[in-house]
This record gives structure tokens, C-alpha cells and sequence, in this order.
């Protein structure tokens, strides 16, 4: 079970976004905070392994409450920023910091679950990787949302069909959907849908693998050429 702390300065924000991370299978919410001082305090008292953190707090930054955690030489939590700032140097600033990803405010639940996904499916495979080869490294960067080497139209996918393309791009053959689903942290019918879809994007190619029952495996690799 992945813990979560729900930052926010605004209480009925933060009860919402509570509930929300707890209809998501495999989190729990371990507190609300609604100053950076509460949270520091709660951070040491629970520790969280996901910060789901506002930017904007009344006393100090939602960045600030990551560098201070830093500073006392306490484990940071992994944190995902869910906030109103838009300017492009807050966004650098929390992928400096290490942000698992930048959600604006206002956002769907869809949108929430699709990254809260994501870091489980992450933080699963970090937990299940003996060492960091680069086939891992490839994969791990991947799921946290990094175009692939070798795609070129990325910046133009939804997240999740991002992640999928960049599953398949860093496999070294060709990987199926069940692979794909386990990898995700999703579903194989949600898995099958993606790579259809790239496959229509031509980003992907289908390969079909014949086993021993004679009927055709769909398996997926990049884009040839």
C-alpha cells in the first residue's frame, strides 16, 4: 500500500483530493496538511512515501516544505505538485527537485488516477529491479513520464499512451500487452487500447507470433524506419 499525504491549503481541496487518492487501489491517506509547518510535522510523523502537494501554502512554499524535509537530512518523500502555477519556472524548478509529475489545477479524477497509476507502476518496479541496467533506466525514466530516445511525437500523446510508447521503445524485443498492463500498472484491455492506438499513430508496429494453439499473438514493437 502506497501512503499519501494530502497537502493543500484549502481544507475542502484537500478533503477532496483525499478521497480521490483513496478510491485508487492500492493507496491510502495517511493525513491532511494545510501549511507547510503541519506538513514538515506530519511528514515526520507518518512518513509518507507520496506527497500529493499544493504549491501555493500560507507560509511557505510547497517547494520549500521538499527543501527543508531535504535539509534536515530526513528520506524525502517522492511528491507529485497539484497546483494553479503556471509559470514555466516553477514547473523547472520541481522537476529540479525531483517531481513525479506536475498536475494543474483544476484537474479531473481520471487525470489524478491516470498519475497516481503511473507512480505505482514506477515505484513497483523500482522495488522489483536487482540493479539499474540501462534497459531499467530506460523503463523507470518511462514511466515518469520522459519522451523515449526514439520517438519524435511524444509532446503530442496523451500521458498514458506516452508511457506505453516509451514501455515498448525501451524493450529489447518485441513485448505484448499483458507485458505492457504489468509494466503500467493497468489493465491488459486499457494496455491493448494504447498500443492500438499507436499503432494507428504508425509510432508502433505489430508483429503477430504464431505459438503452439496456431492462433496469432499480437506483439508490439517501434516503429520500423
Amino acid at each position: 500500500m502506497i501512503r499519501v499525504l494530502v497537502v493543500d491549503d484549502d481544507y475542502h481541496v484537500a478533503r477532496a483530493h483525499a478521497l480521490s487518492v483513496a478510491r485508487v487501489p492500492g493507496f491510502s491517506v495517511v493525513g491532511e496538511a494545510h501549511t507547510g509547518a503541519e506538513a514538515r510535522e506530519l511528514v515526520a510523523a507518518t512518513e509518507p512515501d507520496l506527497l500529493l502537494l499544493d504549491m501555493y501554502l500560507p507560509d511557505f512554499s510547497g517547494l520549500d516544505l521538499v527543501r527543508q524535509v531535504a535539509a534536515s537530512g530526513a528520506q524525502v518523500p517522492d511528491f507529485l505538485l497539484v497546483t494553479a502555477a503556471r509559470d514555466i519556472d516553477s514547473v523547472r524548478t520541481a522537476m529540479q527537485l525531483g517531481a513525479f509529475y506536475y498536475l494543474v489545477k483544476p484537474f479531473s479524477f481520471a487525470a489524478l488516477r491516470e498519475q497516481l497509476e503511473g507512480y505505482r507502476a514506477w515505484a513497483e518496479r523500482i522495488d522489483r529491479a536487482p540493479e539499474a541496467d540501462q534497459h531499467v533506466v530506460d523503463v523507470l525514466y518511462g514511466l515518469r513520464g520522459a519522451p523515449p530516445r526514439r520517438a519524435t511525437a511524444t509532446h503530442a500523446l496523451q500521458p498514458t499512451m506516452a508511457r506505453v510508447l516509451e514501455i515498448v521503445t525501451a524493450a529489447q524485443a518485441p513485448v505484448g500487452a499483458a507485458e505492457v498492463a504489468e509494466l503500467l500498472g493497468a489493465s491488459r484491455p486499457t494496455a491493448q487500447r494504447y498500443l492500438a492506438g499507436l499503432v494507428k499513430k504508425q509510432l508502433l508496429d505489430l508483429d503477430l507470433a504464431y505459438g503452439s494453439t496456431g492462433r496469432p499473438e499480437h506483439r508490439y514493437v517501434p516503429r520500423r524506419g
